[in-house]
């Protein structure tokens, strides 16, 4: 006997029906496969450089974020893809697909990608920048004073740092950097020792740059630039003098950058990543870019040397690394081509330079960021620092800048003589490096310095500060959404908590302990955390909001996330609408669950929100029969945040507060005529365009309402 389902039939119904029985929430068509909407997010953001909408620099500015998003595709979910096909693992999750699967979905997925990006580039871009007399002009289009310079400066700052090398027997084939621009020429002739080689390689150094500004008498636009990878190819056969050059074409090779790190065998944790991380460049090849000029000899020949097969050629039309692109966002000076700059705002109590910690004795300060100012949080633990009363400071750090504010904080209290502990997560990706960095700085400046827990990531946001006060000790924390970092904070939407109170301040206290010495697990007063509530009190909530759909009470959840991935939380959401629960997601990026499926997601609709800013904040609403519960947090509901890091979510207790996180967070994107992506049941994304008026932009809309003028007092 089969069970029959809403689903069968089709991958996706289109029309509503009843079903017979209550469908199999286990079936693998209800699920995306996360690797799958990780491109489809990608995509969103490339729709973006195509939008007339968005002031032309921000829209080469998307061009290059797309296609960082898609190089990290491939060094890290297209790699271990791969590994896992290679090694026979079994089906990768409740979507049912293998690797295999998967691998080539994403190929085909990811060459479209490719090619509508270099479309975007060549037709609407770079004709839209000469419009405006910022021009990226060809080989062919030089003139011949621009020539006589560019050949200058070839001999004189290019020529000296390259070294061009023969193929032969004696000069195997290069190393290759991983997404280091590389050039293979083909030759004719005999050299100065009489042999005839065919081929040779042409590394371009990173320490040169990838855009050369011509000067302003020989430029017919007010800023023009040529690629360093033209003037290379212009000049090439200098660099094989009485050899005729039959071709040249640029190449790129993306490799595996994951990190692989046996935390229970290292004796030291920094020292163990410090050396994978010379590995990184040199991972095995997983893709081969090259120009579309390249004829399919050579092309066949490069593929063997990074052991690929046709399948991971990717043939451009244009520079084979775009984000070298962005450098022209920043080199030019065109405020009308960038997004309007804003002051952001600040809460009136600390607009009037109240001691902070007088104003957390008060009440709590709640920071939407950027929209509101990033200072208050470095301010706090520099006043930290350098209070005689602060006895200790207690910090996590998961991502970090160079030169970090905040890190400069801390070494100078510890230097000051006062306790400070720092929880660095090490294994951030791409910022293990900067981490690694500040870690020994902290160190050498007489901090305690430790790496969170074996086998767990330490991804919550918190700080503890201790303070002397009329012989009692008081506890003050800051909890944030994002990382700790001041540029990030200018850049993506995080929230911010700064608070006194005595409860939430204990139980960040205790997280840190658990983080730094050995213990059991303690029950929170207000804190959830993963990988021990966090996630069991997710799923007793949906379940409760179902219960009161089925007694016939209201019954809301509302969330907004960068990711949705969990298997268990996407079946209580999808068990939830099937009892009548109103669900309303705010999901960024990847979304694992397909919304408006007959008889199991009527109920649940999905947004996205892609713009100026990177969305990063992470809040969970649950209507509660009216007690309306609210909590900030560090994580997605993903099923690396619930079970393998360390993560922490907390109420927002005061109303007004609550008010402000609902209403900005969590009511603003299903607004009408919001700027937002909708999510189908059949996976694909329709961004919302209202008809006879101006579709609001939230982020817009945000930056007007908190910046400069701000006069809320929360």
């Amino acid at each position: 006997m089969t069970t029959q389902t809403a689903l069968e039939g089709s991958a996706v119904p289109t029309e509503r029906a009843t079903p017979t029985i209550v469908p199999d929430l286990n079936d693998p068509r209800l699920y995306i496969h996360p690797e799958q909407s990780r491109l489809a997010f990608n995509m969103r953001v490339l729709a973006l450089a195509a939008d007339t909408g968005v002031p032309l620099l921000e829209r080469l500015r998307f061009l290059t974020i797309a296609s960082t998003n898609l190089d990290e595709l491939f060094e890290i979910r297209f790699a271990g893809l791969i590994e896992q096909s290679h090694y026979g693992v079994p089906t990768a999750g409740p979507d049912g697909m293998t690797p295999g699967e998967v691998l080539s979905a994403l190929a085909d997925d990811a060459r479209a990608m490719v090619d509508q990006q270099y479309a975007i580039l060549r037709d609407e871009l770079l004709p839209a920048l000469e419009a405006q007399g910022i021009r990226i002009p060809r080989r062919s289009a030089w003139s011949k004073p621009q020539r006589q310079w560019i050949h200058k400066t070839f001999v004189e700052q290019v020529m000296p740092v390259l070294t061009p090398t023969a193929l032969d027997p004696s000069h195997p084939f290069p190393p290759i950097q991983n997404k280091s621009l590389n050039f293979i020429v083909s030759l004719k002739g005999k050299d100065a020792f009489g042999r005839r080689i065919g081929l040779a390689v042409v590394k371009a150094p990173r320490c040169l740059p990838r855009l050369i500004r011509l000067p302003t008498e020989l430029s017919s636009g007010r800023d023009e630039f040529v690629l360093l990878s033209s003037v290379i190819h212009a000049h090439v056969d200098e660099l094989f003098p009485g050899m005729q050059v039959t071709g040249c074409h640029q190449f790129r090779v993306t490799r595996n950058s994951d990190l692989w790190i046996d935390e229970e065998g290292a004796e030291d944790l920094l020292l163990a990543l410090r050396g994978q991380l010379r590995a990184r460049e040199w991972g095995d090849a997983v893709r081969l870019e090259v120009a579309d000029t390249c004829d399919a000899e050579i092309c066949s020949f490069l593929l063997q040397q990074f052991g690929l097969e046709r399948r991971d050629l990717y043939q451009v039309d244009g520079p084979v690394n775009l984000y070298r692109l962005r450098e022209l966002c920043t080199r030019v000076d065109r405020p009308g081509l960038t997004y309007p700059p804003f002051v952001p705002g600040l809460p009136v109590r600390l607009r009037q330079g109240e001691d902070l910690f007088s104003v957390l004795r008060s009440r709590d300060v709640l920071l939407h960021h950027p929209y509101q100012s990033y200072v208050p949080v470095i301010d706090l633990i520099r006043q930290a620092a350098r209070d005689p009363d602060v006895l200790a400071i207690k910090q996590t750090v998961y991502r970090t800048g160079v030169d970090s504010e905040i890190a400069e904080a801390l070494i100078e209290a510890a230097r000051r003589g006062k306790e400070v502990t720092a929880v660095i997560e090490l294994r951030a990706r791409f910022d293990e490096a900067a981490n690694i960095d500040v870690a020994q700085r902290l160190r050498d400046a007489g901090a305690q310095v430790v790496y969170g827990i074996v086998g767990y990531k330490a991804h919550a946001k918190m700080m503890l500060i201790v303070r002397r006060e009329d012989d009692q000790l008081r506890r003050y924390a800051h909890l944030g959404t994002g990382n700790y970092h001041a540029s990030n904070a200018r850049s993506y939407t995080d929230f911010s908590t700064m608070t006194s109170d005595p409860e939430l301040c204990a139980d960040v206290a205790n997280i840190f302990q658990q983080l730094t010495g050995l213990g059991s697990v303690v029950r929170h007063h207000k804190l959830l955390q993963s990988p021990f509530t966090l996630h069991e009190t997710m799923l007793r909530l949906i379940d409760q909001e179902a219960a009161h759909a089925r007694a016939g009470k209201r019954a809301l959840i509302m969330a907004k996330l960068n990711n949705l991935s969990e298997p268990q939380i996407i079946r209580a959401l999808y068990a939830a609408s099937q009892a009548g629960v109103e669900i309303r997601l705010v999901v960024r990026g990847i979304c694992c669950l397909r919304p408006g499926i007959p008889g199991v997601s009527d109920n649940i609709r999905v947004r996205s929100i892609v713009g100026r800013f990177l969305e990063h904040a992470r809040c969970y609403y649950f209507h509660a029969d009216g007690e309306e519960i609210t909590y900030l947090s560090s994580a997605d509901w993903m099923p690396r945040n619930v079970f393998r890091r360390v993560e922490v979510a907390w109420p927002i207790a005061q109303r007004g507060g609550r008010r402000r996180v609902i209403r900005e967070l969590l009511t603003l994107p299903f607004e009408p005529d919001v700027d937002a992506w909708d999510l189908a049941a059949d996976g694909t994304y329709t961004r919302y365009r209202a008809s006879g008026a101006e579709t609001r932009s939230i982020q817009r809309e945000l930056v007007a309402e908190l910046s400069a003028l701000d006069t809320l007092d929360t």
